[in-house]
Protein backbone atom coordinates (compact mmCIF):
# COMPACT_ATOMS: atom_id res chain seq x y z
CA UNK A 1 0.00 0.00 0.00
CA UNK A 2 1.31 3.45 -0.89
CA UNK A 3 2.43 5.82 1.84
CA UNK A 4 -0.29 7.87 3.46
CA UNK A 5 0.16 11.60 2.93
CA UNK A 6 -0.68 14.00 5.78
CA UNK A 7 -3.29 15.70 3.59
CA UNK A 8 -4.97 12.36 2.94
CA UNK A 9 -4.86 11.45 6.62
CA UNK A 10 -6.55 14.68 7.66
CA UNK A 11 -9.21 14.34 4.94
CA UNK A 12 -9.98 10.74 5.91
CA UNK A 13 -10.21 11.42 9.65
CA UNK A 14 -12.39 14.53 9.26
CA UNK A 15 -14.74 12.79 6.82
CA UNK A 16 -15.13 9.60 8.86
CA UNK A 17 -15.77 11.58 12.02
CA UNK A 18 -18.57 13.42 10.21
CA UNK A 19 -19.99 10.20 8.78
CA UNK A 20 -19.30 11.16 5.16
CA UNK A 21 -17.10 9.68 2.46
CA UNK A 22 -13.58 11.14 2.14
CA UNK A 23 -12.61 12.32 -1.32
CA UNK A 24 -8.97 11.40 -0.82
CA UNK A 25 -7.19 8.24 0.24
CA UNK A 26 -10.02 5.74 -0.21
CA UNK A 27 -7.50 3.03 -1.07
CA UNK A 28 -6.19 3.18 2.50
CA UNK A 29 -9.50 2.08 4.04
CA UNK A 30 -11.22 0.02 1.33
CA UNK A 31 -12.08 -3.55 2.34
CA UNK A 32 -14.19 -6.33 0.82
CA UNK A 33 -16.44 -6.24 -2.27
CA UNK A 34 -13.64 -7.40 -4.53
CA UNK A 35 -15.98 -9.01 -7.06
CA UNK A 36 -18.11 -5.88 -7.39
CA UNK A 37 -15.05 -3.67 -7.87
CA UNK A 38 -13.62 -6.00 -10.53
CA UNK A 39 -16.91 -5.89 -12.43
CA UNK A 40 -17.07 -2.09 -12.34
CA UNK A 41 -13.45 -1.85 -13.48
CA UNK A 42 -14.49 -3.84 -16.55
CA UNK A 43 -17.20 -1.24 -17.13
CA UNK A 44 -14.61 1.53 -17.07
CA UNK A 45 -12.57 -0.36 -19.67
CA UNK A 46 -15.69 -0.80 -21.81
CA UNK A 47 -16.38 2.94 -21.71
CA UNK A 48 -12.76 3.68 -22.62
CA UNK A 49 -13.07 1.38 -25.63
CA UNK A 50 -16.06 3.29 -27.01
CA UNK A 51 -18.83 1.39 -25.28
CA UNK A 52 -21.26 2.34 -22.54
CA UNK A 53 -22.37 1.10 -19.13
CA UNK A 54 -25.02 1.73 -16.52
CA UNK A 55 -25.13 0.43 -12.96
CA UNK A 56 -27.61 0.92 -10.14
CA UNK A 57 -25.66 0.70 -6.87
CA UNK A 58 -28.22 -0.51 -4.32
CA UNK A 59 -27.67 -0.70 -0.58
CA UNK A 60 -29.20 0.25 2.76
CA UNK A 61 -28.52 3.62 4.39
CA UNK A 62 -24.98 3.58 5.73
CA UNK A 63 -24.01 0.43 3.85
CA UNK A 64 -21.28 2.13 1.80
CA UNK A 65 -22.99 3.11 -1.48
CA UNK A 66 -21.39 6.53 -1.64
CA UNK A 67 -18.01 5.12 -0.63
CA UNK A 68 -18.25 2.47 -3.35
CA UNK A 69 -19.28 5.01 -5.99
CA UNK A 70 -16.42 7.33 -5.02
CA UNK A 71 -14.00 4.43 -5.23
CA UNK A 72 -15.17 3.67 -8.79
CA UNK A 73 -14.94 7.39 -9.52
CA UNK A 74 -11.23 7.30 -8.63
CA UNK A 75 -10.76 4.20 -10.80
CA UNK A 76 -12.36 6.06 -13.72
CA UNK A 77 -10.05 9.04 -13.24
CA UNK A 78 -7.00 6.77 -13.19
CA UNK A 79 -8.15 5.20 -16.45
CA UNK A 80 -8.32 8.58 -18.17
CA UNK A 81 -12.07 9.21 -17.98
CA UNK A 82 -13.73 12.48 -17.07
CA UNK A 83 -16.27 12.20 -14.25
CA UNK A 84 -19.36 14.28 -13.43
CA UNK A 85 -20.89 13.47 -10.03
CA UNK A 86 -23.79 15.03 -8.13
CA UNK A 87 -26.38 14.17 -5.50
CA UNK A 88 -30.04 14.41 -6.33
CA UNK A 89 -32.04 16.74 -4.08
CA UNK A 90 -35.51 18.30 -4.02
CA UNK A 91 -34.20 21.02 -6.34
CA UNK A 92 -32.07 18.68 -8.48
CA UNK A 93 -33.53 15.78 -10.44
CA UNK A 94 -33.19 14.06 -13.79
CA UNK A 95 -36.42 15.34 -15.35
CA UNK A 96 -38.32 18.50 -14.48
CA UNK A 97 -40.02 21.54 -15.95
CA UNK A 98 -39.06 24.14 -13.35
CA UNK A 99 -35.28 24.18 -13.71
CA UNK A 100 -34.50 21.27 -11.37
CA UNK A 101 -32.96 19.13 -14.14
CA UNK A 102 -30.84 22.03 -15.34
CA UNK A 103 -29.81 22.55 -11.71
CA UNK A 104 -28.65 18.94 -11.55
CA UNK A 105 -26.63 19.37 -14.75
CA UNK A 106 -25.08 22.59 -13.43
CA UNK A 107 -24.04 20.80 -10.23
CA UNK A 108 -22.50 17.94 -12.22
CA UNK A 109 -20.67 20.40 -14.47
CA UNK A 110 -19.25 22.26 -11.46
CA UNK A 111 -18.05 18.92 -10.08
CA UNK A 112 -16.52 17.80 -13.38
CA UNK A 113 -13.17 16.19 -12.58
CA UNK A 114 -10.13 14.82 -14.36
CA UNK A 115 -7.10 12.94 -13.12
CA UNK A 116 -5.12 16.17 -12.71
CA UNK A 117 -8.07 18.00 -11.09
CA UNK A 118 -9.85 15.30 -9.07
CA UNK A 119 -11.71 17.69 -6.79
CA UNK A 120 -13.91 19.25 -9.47
CA UNK A 121 -13.85 22.52 -11.36
CA UNK A 122 -12.06 20.94 -14.32
CA UNK A 123 -14.41 22.05 -17.12
CA UNK A 124 -12.25 25.04 -18.06
CA UNK A 125 -9.17 22.80 -18.20
CA UNK A 126 -10.92 20.34 -20.51
CA UNK A 127 -12.03 23.12 -22.88
CA UNK A 128 -8.57 24.71 -22.76
CA UNK A 129 -6.97 21.36 -23.58
CA UNK A 130 -9.23 20.95 -26.60
CA UNK A 131 -8.61 24.41 -28.04
CA UNK A 132 -4.87 24.14 -27.38
CA UNK A 133 -4.75 20.86 -29.31
CA UNK A 134 -6.76 22.42 -32.12
CA UNK A 135 -4.40 25.41 -32.18
CA UNK A 136 -1.30 23.18 -32.45
CA UNK A 137 -2.97 21.17 -35.18
CA UNK A 138 -3.84 24.38 -37.03
CA UNK A 139 -0.26 25.65 -36.85
CA UNK A 140 1.08 22.36 -38.19
CA UNK A 141 -1.37 22.44 -41.10
CA UNK A 142 -1.10 26.21 -41.61
CA UNK A 143 -4.84 26.69 -41.13
CA UNK A 144 -6.93 29.06 -38.99
CA UNK A 145 -7.61 27.55 -35.56
CA UNK A 146 -11.32 28.28 -35.93
CA UNK A 147 -11.43 26.14 -39.06
CA UNK A 148 -9.79 23.21 -37.28
CA UNK A 149 -12.22 23.51 -34.37
CA UNK A 150 -15.12 23.55 -36.84
CA UNK A 151 -13.66 20.49 -38.55
CA UNK A 152 -13.11 18.51 -35.35
CA UNK A 153 -16.59 19.31 -34.06
CA UNK A 154 -18.32 18.97 -37.43
CA UNK A 155 -19.98 15.69 -36.50
CA UNK A 156 -21.58 17.38 -33.47
CA UNK A 157 -24.07 19.03 -35.81
CA UNK A 158 -25.66 15.61 -36.32
CA UNK A 159 -26.41 15.38 -32.58
CA UNK A 160 -29.24 17.10 -30.74
CA UNK A 161 -27.95 20.48 -29.57
CA UNK A 162 -24.59 19.82 -31.19
CA UNK A 163 -24.50 22.89 -33.45
CA UNK A 164 -24.88 25.30 -30.52
CA UNK A 165 -22.41 23.31 -28.43
CA UNK A 166 -19.77 23.56 -31.16
CA UNK A 167 -20.53 27.26 -31.62
CA UNK A 168 -19.95 27.92 -27.91
CA UNK A 169 -16.57 26.18 -28.11
CA UNK A 170 -15.65 28.36 -31.08
CA UNK A 171 -16.72 31.43 -29.13
CA UNK A 172 -14.46 30.32 -26.28
CA UNK A 173 -11.57 30.20 -28.74
CA UNK A 174 -12.40 33.69 -29.96
CA UNK A 175 -12.23 34.92 -26.38
CA UNK A 176 -8.94 33.07 -25.91
CA UNK A 177 -7.46 34.57 -29.08
CA UNK A 178 -8.58 38.13 -28.41
CA UNK A 179 -7.98 38.13 -24.67
CA UNK A 180 -11.70 38.59 -24.01
CA UNK A 181 -12.09 36.93 -20.60
CA UNK A 182 -15.74 37.90 -20.45
CA UNK A 183 -16.48 35.93 -23.61
CA UNK A 184 -14.56 32.90 -22.29
CA UNK A 185 -16.45 33.12 -19.01
CA UNK A 186 -19.79 33.31 -20.83
CA UNK A 187 -18.90 30.22 -22.87
CA UNK A 188 -18.05 28.27 -19.70
CA UNK A 189 -21.26 29.46 -18.05
CA UNK A 190 -23.22 28.11 -21.03
CA UNK A 191 -21.39 24.78 -20.88
CA UNK A 192 -22.15 24.54 -17.16
CA UNK A 193 -25.86 25.12 -17.78
CA UNK A 194 -25.89 28.39 -15.86
CA UNK A 195 -27.84 30.48 -18.37
CA UNK A 196 -31.49 30.59 -17.30
CA UNK A 197 -32.88 32.27 -20.44
CA UNK A 198 -32.20 32.09 -24.16
CA UNK A 199 -32.17 35.88 -24.30
CA UNK A 200 -29.17 36.08 -21.97
CA UNK A 201 -27.33 33.40 -23.96
CA UNK A 202 -27.99 35.13 -27.27
CA UNK A 203 -26.80 38.46 -25.88
CA UNK A 204 -23.60 36.97 -24.44
CA UNK A 205 -22.69 34.38 -27.08
CA UNK A 206 -24.94 34.79 -30.08
CA UNK A 207 -26.49 31.31 -29.65
CA UNK A 208 -30.23 30.76 -29.57
CA UNK A 209 -30.48 27.81 -27.19
CA UNK A 210 -29.39 26.92 -23.67
CA UNK A 211 -29.02 23.75 -21.65
CA UNK A 212 -32.51 23.40 -20.18
CA UNK A 213 -34.54 20.76 -18.40
CA UNK A 214 -35.49 19.00 -21.63
CA UNK A 215 -31.95 18.70 -23.01
CA UNK A 216 -29.88 17.51 -20.02
CA UNK A 217 -29.32 13.95 -21.25
CA UNK A 218 -28.58 15.14 -24.79
CA UNK A 219 -25.87 17.41 -23.41
CA UNK A 220 -24.37 14.63 -21.34
CA UNK A 221 -23.94 12.71 -24.60
CA UNK A 222 -22.44 15.80 -26.20
CA UNK A 223 -20.07 16.21 -23.27
CA UNK A 224 -18.93 12.60 -23.57
CA UNK A 225 -18.16 13.16 -27.26
CA UNK A 226 -16.39 16.43 -26.48
CA UNK A 227 -14.10 15.04 -23.76
CA UNK A 228 -13.06 12.31 -26.20
CA UNK A 229 -12.16 15.00 -28.74
CA UNK A 230 -10.11 16.63 -25.98
CA UNK A 231 -8.07 13.46 -25.55
CA UNK A 232 -9.85 11.74 -22.68
CA UNK A 233 -11.23 8.19 -22.78
CA UNK A 234 -14.87 8.95 -22.02
CA UNK A 235 -17.32 10.29 -19.44
CA UNK A 236 -18.64 8.71 -16.24
CA UNK A 237 -21.78 10.27 -14.74
CA UNK A 238 -22.52 9.53 -11.07
CA UNK A 239 -25.89 10.28 -9.49
CA UNK A 240 -26.26 9.55 -5.79
CA UNK A 241 -29.22 9.92 -3.42
CA UNK A 242 -31.64 8.63 -6.07
CA UNK A 243 -34.08 8.02 -3.22
CA UNK A 244 -35.11 11.64 -3.73
CA UNK A 245 -37.09 10.45 -6.77
CA UNK A 246 -38.84 7.90 -4.57
CA UNK A 247 -39.80 10.74 -2.24
CA UNK A 248 -41.49 12.83 -4.94
CA UNK A 249 -45.14 13.24 -3.94
CA UNK A 250 -46.40 13.55 -7.52
CA UNK A 251 -46.69 10.24 -9.34
CA UNK A 252 -46.53 12.16 -12.61
CA UNK A 253 -43.19 13.71 -11.63
CA UNK A 254 -41.82 10.33 -10.52
CA UNK A 255 -42.89 8.62 -13.72
CA UNK A 256 -41.35 11.40 -15.84
CA UNK A 257 -38.03 10.84 -14.06
CA UNK A 258 -38.31 7.08 -14.41
CA UNK A 259 -39.06 7.50 -18.09
CA UNK A 260 -35.84 9.47 -18.46
CA UNK A 261 -33.95 6.71 -16.63
CA UNK A 262 -35.54 4.21 -19.04
CA UNK A 263 -34.32 6.28 -21.98
CA UNK A 264 -30.77 6.24 -20.62
CA UNK A 265 -30.98 2.52 -19.84
CA UNK A 266 -32.23 1.69 -23.34
CA UNK A 267 -29.50 3.76 -24.98
CA UNK A 268 -26.84 1.93 -22.99
CA UNK A 269 -28.26 -1.56 -23.40
CA UNK A 270 -28.83 -1.06 -27.13
CA UNK A 271 -25.36 0.39 -27.72
CA UNK A 272 -26.61 3.82 -28.79
CA UNK A 273 -24.38 5.66 -26.29
CA UNK A 274 -20.62 5.84 -26.78
CA UNK A 275 -17.84 6.45 -24.25
CA UNK A 276 -20.49 7.10 -21.63
CA UNK A 277 -21.25 5.44 -18.30
CA UNK A 278 -23.72 5.98 -15.46
CA UNK A 279 -23.64 5.08 -11.77
CA UNK A 280 -26.89 5.61 -9.85
CA UNK A 281 -26.94 5.06 -6.12
CA UNK A 282 -30.11 4.29 -4.20
CA UNK A 283 -31.76 2.24 -1.48
CA UNK A 284 -33.63 -1.06 -1.96
CA UNK A 285 -36.90 0.88 -1.62
CA UNK A 286 -35.95 3.19 -4.47
CA UNK A 287 -35.45 0.13 -6.65
CA UNK A 288 -38.06 -2.39 -5.55
CA UNK A 289 -41.04 -0.52 -4.15
CA UNK A 290 -43.85 -1.29 -6.58
CA UNK A 291 -45.83 1.84 -5.71
CA UNK A 292 -43.11 4.53 -5.79
CA UNK A 293 -39.81 2.93 -6.75
CA UNK A 294 -38.30 1.99 -10.11
CA UNK A 295 -40.34 -1.22 -10.05
CA UNK A 296 -43.51 0.91 -10.21
CA UNK A 297 -42.55 1.62 -13.83
CA UNK A 298 -43.22 -1.65 -15.62
CA UNK A 299 -40.65 -1.23 -18.38
CA UNK A 300 -37.93 -0.61 -15.81
CA UNK A 301 -39.00 -3.50 -13.60
CA UNK A 302 -38.64 -5.95 -16.49
CA UNK A 303 -35.17 -4.64 -17.35
CA UNK A 304 -33.89 -4.46 -13.79
CA UNK A 305 -35.37 -7.69 -12.42
CA UNK A 306 -32.91 -10.01 -10.73
CA UNK A 307 -31.62 -13.14 -12.41
CA UNK A 308 -33.89 -15.90 -11.11
CA UNK A 309 -30.94 -18.31 -11.01
CA UNK A 310 -28.97 -16.04 -8.66
CA UNK A 311 -30.30 -17.58 -5.46
CA UNK A 312 -28.96 -19.33 -2.37
CA UNK A 313 -25.55 -17.69 -2.36
CA UNK A 314 -25.18 -17.50 -6.16
CA UNK A 315 -24.48 -14.04 -7.56
CA UNK A 316 -24.76 -12.42 -10.98
CA UNK A 317 -22.97 -9.11 -11.42
CA UNK A 318 -23.50 -8.86 -15.17
CA UNK A 319 -26.84 -7.05 -14.92
CA UNK A 320 -27.45 -3.33 -14.35
CA UNK A 321 -28.18 -3.75 -10.63
CA UNK A 322 -25.29 -4.17 -8.19
CA UNK A 323 -26.49 -4.98 -4.69
CA UNK A 324 -23.85 -4.19 -2.11
CA UNK A 325 -23.53 -7.22 0.13
CA UNK A 326 -22.96 -6.70 3.83
CA UNK A 327 -19.39 -6.64 5.01
CA UNK A 328 -18.42 -9.72 6.97
CA UNK A 329 -17.26 -9.30 10.57
CA UNK A 330 -13.77 -10.14 9.28
CA UNK A 331 -14.03 -7.31 6.73
CA UNK A 332 -15.11 -4.90 9.43
CA UNK A 333 -12.19 -5.91 11.64
CA UNK A 334 -9.78 -5.12 8.79
CA UNK A 335 -11.59 -1.81 8.20
CA UNK A 336 -11.25 -0.81 11.84
CA UNK A 337 -7.58 -1.86 11.75
CA UNK A 338 -7.08 0.38 8.71
CA UNK A 339 -8.68 3.31 10.53
CA UNK A 340 -6.49 2.59 13.57
CA UNK A 341 -3.37 2.58 11.37
CA UNK A 342 -4.34 5.94 9.88
CA UNK A 343 -5.07 7.62 13.21
CA UNK A 344 -2.45 5.96 15.43
CA UNK A 345 0.94 5.67 13.81
CA UNK A 346 2.99 5.16 16.98
CA UNK A 347 3.81 2.04 18.92
CA UNK A 348 1.08 2.77 21.46
CA UNK A 349 -1.69 2.00 19.03
CA UNK A 350 -4.90 0.36 20.21
CA UNK A 351 -4.38 -3.43 20.48
CA UNK A 352 -6.38 -5.97 18.50
CA UNK A 353 -8.15 -6.96 21.71
CA UNK A 354 -9.70 -3.49 21.82
CA UNK A 355 -11.01 -3.85 18.27
CA UNK A 356 -12.58 -7.19 19.15
CA UNK A 357 -14.12 -5.76 22.32
CA UNK A 358 -15.49 -2.80 20.40
CA UNK A 359 -17.09 -5.06 17.78
CA UNK A 360 -18.52 -7.35 20.45
CA UNK A 361 -20.06 -4.37 22.24
CA UNK A 362 -21.63 -3.09 19.02
CA UNK A 363 -22.96 -6.56 18.23
CA UNK A 364 -24.52 -6.84 21.68
CA UNK A 365 -26.26 -3.47 21.28
CA UNK A 366 -27.53 -3.52 17.68
CA UNK A 367 -26.89 -7.01 16.32
CA UNK A 368 -25.81 -7.47 12.72
CA UNK A 369 -26.46 -3.81 11.87
CA UNK A 370 -22.98 -2.97 13.14
CA UNK A 371 -21.42 -4.55 10.03
CA UNK A 372 -24.41 -4.33 7.70
CA UNK A 373 -24.32 -0.51 7.89
CA UNK A 374 -20.67 0.20 8.76
CA UNK A 375 -20.81 3.99 8.45
CA UNK A 376 -22.06 4.56 11.98
CA UNK A 377 -19.82 1.88 13.45
CA UNK A 378 -16.74 3.49 11.91
CA UNK A 379 -17.81 6.96 13.07
CA UNK A 380 -18.10 5.69 16.64
CA UNK A 381 -14.68 4.05 16.38
CA UNK A 382 -13.09 7.27 15.11
CA UNK A 383 -14.64 9.13 18.03
CA UNK A 384 -13.23 6.54 20.43
CA UNK A 385 -9.72 6.92 18.97
CA UNK A 386 -10.02 10.70 19.14
CA UNK A 387 -10.85 10.61 22.85
CA UNK A 388 -7.95 8.26 23.53
CA UNK A 389 -5.58 10.48 21.56
CA UNK A 390 -6.54 13.61 23.46
CA UNK A 391 -6.66 11.94 26.87
CA UNK A 392 -3.42 9.91 27.17
CA UNK A 393 -4.19 8.67 30.69
CA UNK A 394 -7.49 7.02 29.74
CA UNK A 395 -7.66 3.27 29.09
CA UNK A 396 -9.71 2.00 26.18
CA UNK A 397 -11.28 -0.67 28.37
CA UNK A 398 -12.82 2.07 30.52
CA UNK A 399 -14.54 3.63 27.52
CA UNK A 400 -15.98 0.70 25.58
CA UNK A 401 -19.03 0.37 27.84
CA UNK A 402 -19.75 4.09 27.54
CA UNK A 403 -20.64 3.82 23.88
CA UNK A 404 -24.34 4.60 23.64
CA UNK A 405 -26.65 3.25 20.95
CA UNK A 406 -29.60 5.30 19.81
CA UNK A 407 -32.02 5.22 16.92
CA UNK A 408 -31.02 6.81 13.63
CA UNK A 409 -33.72 7.51 11.07
CA UNK A 410 -31.11 7.92 8.34
CA UNK A 411 -32.42 10.05 5.51
CA UNK A 412 -35.51 12.05 6.34
CA UNK A 413 -38.44 9.99 5.06
CA UNK A 414 -41.13 11.82 7.00
CA UNK A 415 -42.41 13.50 3.86
CA UNK A 416 -43.24 10.17 2.25
CA UNK A 417 -46.98 9.70 2.45
CA UNK A 418 -47.76 6.12 3.41
CA UNK A 419 -51.21 6.39 1.89
CA UNK A 420 -49.73 6.73 -1.58
CA UNK A 421 -48.12 3.35 -1.30
CA UNK A 422 -44.71 4.14 0.13
CA UNK A 423 -43.31 1.60 2.51
CA UNK A 424 -41.21 2.36 5.53
CA UNK A 425 -37.64 2.40 4.20
CA UNK A 426 -36.35 1.16 7.50
CA UNK A 427 -34.29 2.83 10.15
CA UNK A 428 -30.58 2.71 10.61
CA UNK A 429 -29.02 2.27 13.97
CA UNK A 430 -26.81 5.08 15.11
CA UNK A 431 -23.85 4.45 17.33
CA UNK A 432 -22.79 7.57 19.15
CA UNK A 433 -19.84 7.92 21.49
CA UNK A 434 -20.20 10.06 24.56
CA UNK A 435 -18.12 10.38 27.71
Amino acid sequence: MSKLKPRERDAIVQALRAGVVPKLGLRHIQVGRVREIEELVKDMDRISDGGSAIRFIIGEYGSGKTFFMNLIRLVALEKGLVVMFADLAPDRRIHATGGQARGLYAEMARNLSTRTKPDGGALASVVERFVSQAHRDAEERDLPTGSVIRERLGHFEELTGGFEFAEVIRRYWEGHETGDDELKSAALRWLRGEFATRTDARKALGVRTIIDDASVYDHLKLMSAFVCEAGYKGLLVGLDEMVNLYKLTSSQARNANYEQILRILNDVLQGSAENLGFLMGGTPEFLMNTRRGLYSYEALQSRLAENTFAREGLIDLSGPVVRLASLTPEDLFVLLANVRRIMQEDAGALPDDALEAFMAHCSDRIGEAYFRTPRNTVTAFVNLLSVLEQNPGVEWSDLIEKIEVSEDLGEDMTEVDESTGAQDPGDDDLISFKL
